[in-house]
């Protein structure tokens, strides 16, 4: 493990940690589905579980994708970059990606100067975490 975790470059700073850019992408679709942070720890766990892990830095703790939604995202492939500073990884998306309910957190798109909406809620935020979202 120690040797895989040796080859990413962690050179974003931000909060107190040393991360790299983890872009998410559903391994089915190729949709990219989210864009979020890792820390050696959360990509460690991630790479032990098959289950994304990553590092929230307003929060300042690891969180697995789902463990509050229950949209859990499971690994099929791990890719990463030239530099070794951002990882592609390609997972099984259960329910949706975005804390707004969407499939994807990319689903505003800019149309007549506006950003709108598209595609379908798959769940109501609100229920699911009652305002913490």
């Amino acid at each position: 493990m120690e040797e895989l975790l040796e080859k990413v470059n962690f050179r974003v700073r931000l909060a107190g940690e040393e991360l790299a850019i983890a872009v998410v992408q559903d391994y089915r679709t190729q949709e990219v589905l989210m864009v979020a942070f890792m820390n050696r720890e959360a990509l460690a766990k991630t790479l032990e579980t098959g289950r994304m892990t990553y590092y929230s830095t307003s929060r300042r703790k690891l969180w697995v994708k789902g463990e509050t939604s229950g949209n859990f995202q499971t690994v099929k492939e791990v890719r990463l970059d030239c530099d070794g500073d951002a990882l592609l990884f390609r997972v099984e998306q259960l329910g949706a990606a975005c804390h707004e309910g969407y499939a994807s957190c990319f689903h505003r798109v800019l149309r007549d100067g506006g950003w709108k909406a598209e595609g379908e809620r798959l769940f109501d935020p609100e229920k699911v975490y009652g305002g913490r979202g």
